[in-house]
């Protein structure tokens, strides 16, 4: 049987470029069949370089400078690392009174902010302050999204503090403050590097499911750590996970709460909670949502002030807010504070590239990743000297900043000017400001952080997707924020290897009245061919799942065996791989079709090809598997494959 079906084949491969051939049953005339095309051989170097272009170069940064002076192109240079030389020659005055408007606005919305942040990250309220000045400033100038406003975030500041105290459980000693700065410091050379080498892809491994889940829990655990100042607890627990703040909560509740504080703190966050919900449901009226903490603020430490609520048992801001500035970074603890540093830079970049992609997106400009990571990077490296704590793009802010019309990033210059006049006019006034408030602040802010409706999507559409997210999610809420982060890390990390070593294959069947061929499970009305079965592998054939996509294979040839035994069905003689999906084959690949072919061989089963692309043709033929199989064997399509072969495996 072998012999005959061998000779048939060499036969009709003599036909190779016919023009056209009719059917033994039918009759018809059939279309011309194309000889699989193989690419021009590259040398090794073409190849690396080919691929080291693709991976970090894609955009083809130096093309401006392509063709031009010496002049020119510093020139040129200079814009592409200073943005702000780019867009400012069309400046006007109609942009800036957008961005003043929006700037102060921002302003008003991020000083409250930045004190209540900086007391996650377990520091004194003016570093949250310094931060909001210096970083927003340096990005004005580097950075090239026009929307994001940068400045401390919930989720940055509560990391960086868990992982401060882990290693300095005094977080009002000088050292502790060394420590911030230092891994700050670091964070910022852990994006300038990424930034310089070309390297962003490595924060698109941590997938959008497992940044909703780590949101989620961050959000609920930077709650849960304001319950302290909302209740008035004196005594409360250092650790992040939900089982000790409730332990803490509720063993304090007949001696530790303090009834003013609670009347203070809920009232407030009732407030702050109606004000976004009007922002939300009327777009007009986001100014609302926007000024409301700064109101919250002012009214409350007036209230404290004339009732002297203080003295009643309502915490308050420790001893105001100074502006001095001490020494920043140190070369102590430099282990420590590298590892805290490359942690919380990561976090931070992947929220600023996501909240800048999104904007990007909204207003239809293009966002260079690469340069976001530079100006990112520069700004926490020259924030880290002038102490200030890790900076990023903050979602609430930038969202403000966006529906109050800003055009550039003169938003953010606007913002830090206001914040300096702060520092230097305003912050004895802050002297008053009970922490409930600032606890209010931060609940009403993280809430916003959990997105119901993009956990739905995630169950609806991808199920591994929604693991990942409530593994990020338990992970944060009941170990902690670093545990949570390993977890979506592992996650993303296991999905992806899944996908490759496990990737998927289909039997493939003619739709009728055409010469298509689809998924008999998608489509059932999709029809097989007689003693042929048609096979697509949808995915790079490497050596993590080379021997799988063969025993699959192997499985899917005896399943249909089986099942067409005993039915009008002819037994299959030929079998055709669909190769169109894969991308790309390496050695152990090459080695599993060997030893298919070598399989179907014994089972009286020819192997044919079909559309392999050209990088896969090129080692094909490198490997001489060509020979093996025959070229005649491999076919532009796999209506050519059908056209073929198809009458003879009805024959047969």
């Amino acid at each position: 049987m072998s012999q005959r079906v061998s000779d048939e084949v060499v036969a009709m491969a003599m036909g190779e470029l016919r023009s056209v051939h009719s059917s033994g049953r039918h009759g018809e005339t059939l279309p011309y069949v194309h000889k699989v095309g193989s690419p021009p051989k590259q040398s090794l170097f073409q190849e690396i370089k080919h691929s080291v272009n693709e991976t970090f170069f894609s955009d083809n940064p130096l093309k401006e400078f392509k063709d031009q002076t010496i002049q020119r192109k510093f020139v040129l240079g200079l814009r592409a690392v200073f943005p702000i030389f780019d867009w400012a020659r069309g400046y006007n005055l109609k942009a800036f009174r957008s961005d003043f408007i929006s700037g102060l606005t921002i302003a008003s919305l991020c000083i409250p902010q930045d004190i209540a942040y900086a007391k996650l990250a377990n520091l004194d309220p003016q570093y949250g302050l310094y931060t909001s000045f210096v970083a927003p400033l340096v990005y004005a100038f580097m950075g090239s999204s026009r929307d994001i406003a940068i400045g401390p975030v919930a989720v940055v500041s509560l990391l960086l503090g868990t992982m401060l105290s882990d290693e300095i459980k005094d977080y009002h000693s000088h050292e502790y403050l060394r420590l911030a700065f230092t891994a700050t410091f670091f964070a910022g050379i852990t994006q300038m590097a990424l930034g310089v080498l070309r390297l962003g892809f490595l924060i698109d491994f941590l997938s959008h499911a497992a940044i909703v889940g780590f949101m989620a829990g961050a959000a609920i655990t930077i709650a849960l750590q304001q319950l302290k100042g909302l209740l008035g607890i004196k005594n409360f627990t250092k650790k992040t996970d939900i089982v000790s703040v409730m332990d803490s909560v509720w063993s304090s509740v007949h001696h530790g709460w303090n009834w003013q504080t609670i009347v203070i703190g809920v009232s407030f966050l009732a407030f702050l909670l109606i004000t976004k919900y009007i922002a939300k449901r009327k777009k007009k009226l986001f100014w609302v949502a926007a000024i409301a903490p700064m109101t919250c603020v002012i009214l409350s430490t007036l209230f404290v002030y004339i009732t002297r609520a203080d003295k009643k048992g309502v915490s308050i801001v420790s001893g105001g807010i100074t502006s001095t500035v001490p020494l920043s970074v140190s070369t102590s603890y430099a282990n420590q504070s590298a590892r805290i540093g490359v942690v919380a830079g990561m976090v931070a970049l992947t929220e600023a590239v996501a909240i800048g992609r999104t904007f990007a997106a909204m207003k239809d400009y293009s966002l260079d990743g690469n340069k976001e990571m530079v100006a990112l990077g520069t700004m926490n490296i020259i924030g880290s000297l002038t102490s200030c704590y890790v900076a990023t793009g903050s979602f609430s802010r930038s969202a403000v900043n966006y529906m109050a019309g800003c055009k550039t990033a003169v938003s953010n210059i606007v913002m830090a000017l206001v914040v300096l006049l702060t520092l230097l006019v305003i912050t004895p006034l802050f002297k008053y400001t009970p922490n409930a408030v600032l606890a209010s602040i931060i609940i009403a802010a993280v809430l916003g952080l959990i997105d119901i409706q993009a956990v739905i999507l995630l169950w609806k559409i991808d199920k591994f997707d929604f693991l990942a997210c409530m593994g990020a999610f338990f992970g944060v809420i009941f170990k902690s924020v670093e545990i949570g982060l390993l977890i979506a890390v592992a996650i993303s990390f296991a999905k992806i290897l899944l996908q490759v070593t496990r990737p998927r294959t289909a039997v493939l069947g003619k739709l009728p009245g055409t010469s298509v061929y689809r998924n008999i499970q998608q489509y059932p009305n999709a029809t097989q061919v007689p003693g042929m079965l048609i096979i697509r592998v949808d995915s790079a054939i490497y050596f993590s799942n080379s021997n799988y996509i063969k025993e699959r294979i192997l499985r899917w040839l005896t399943d249909e065996d089986t099942r067409r035994t005993g039915s009008e069905l002819p037994e299959i003689h030929y079998l055709v791989v669909e190769m169109s999906p894969v991308t790309d084959i390496d050695t152990s690949g090459i080695h599993s079709l060997e030893e298919l072919y070598k399989s179907l061989h014994k089972r009286d089963v020819m192997l044919v090809l079909a559309n392999p692309g050209p990088i896969v043709m090129e080692k094909l033929h490198a490997s001489n598997l060509t020979d093996l199989v025959g070229e005649h064997k491999i076919f532009l399509s796999v209506a050519d494959a059908v056209a073929t072969f198809g009458t003879k495996g009805a024959e047969s």
